[in-house]
């Protein structure tokens, strides 16, 4: 008896997961569309119809990306006596893991810069729901110290791409510590 054929929703799986895959260890230019086409077995063809440019495949995969990143990050702090310390002790287990090539919306910028207008909101909304989670982090009344804590990510992001491994995030929470206790205190767990 012969397979179902794929539905829509399964083929734009194998599709992303493919771009995902691609796009990040490669990079979003290095990989053309035959490549994803190649990879997922999606047909040409059907590849187009769902995502009638690269551009509207990169933008699913960062909008995909981000979705499954953010819900990461928050159940990492959600509740924790020292969220501070949570959010580095996230990016420690992030910048361990073998594949890990560096932020892949930082990634993205990098290689289009304000090129395409859909992958640019995509970094920018992403960006932006980072920032907000780091003001929850910090609490309220304490935006400098969101700000701040937001440049240690980045910055420890960044630094780790280049030496994977925990490091980096090791040395901005300790940091972050120093930001938190001068802008008027820190959880006592993270003492």
């Amino acid at each position: 008896m012969p397979a179902a054929p794929m539905n829509d929703e399964d083929a734009r799986a194998r599709l992303l997961d493919a771009a995902e895959a691609l796009f990040y260890a490669e990079g979003i230019q290095a990989v053309g569309m035959d490549r994803i086409r190649a990879e997922s077995g999606i047909p040409l063809k059907r590849l187009y119809r769902l995502y009638p440019a690269k551009e509207s495949l990169v933008t699913a995969y960062l909008e995909r990306r981000d979705g499954r990143w953010m819900a990461s990050l928050r159940a990492a702090v959600a509740g924790q006596a020292d969220p501070v310390g949570a959010v580095f002790e996230w990016l420690a287990r992030w910048f361990s893991e073998p594949d890990f090539r560096g932020c892949a919306f930082l990634n993205a910028y990098g290689e289009l810069g304000a090129g395409p207008a859909g992958v640019l909101d995509v970094v920018r909304r992403h960006k932006a729901e980072l920032r907000a989670l780091l003001a929850g982090v910090a609490g309220r009344g304490r935006e400098s110290l969101a700000e701040q804590l937001l440049l240690l990510v980045e910055g420890a992001t960044v630094v780790a791409a280049l030496d994977p491994g925990p490091d980096a995030a090791v040395r901005a929470r300790e940091a972050a510590y120093v930001l938190a206790r001068a802008d008027g205190g820190i959880h006592a767990a993270a003492e």
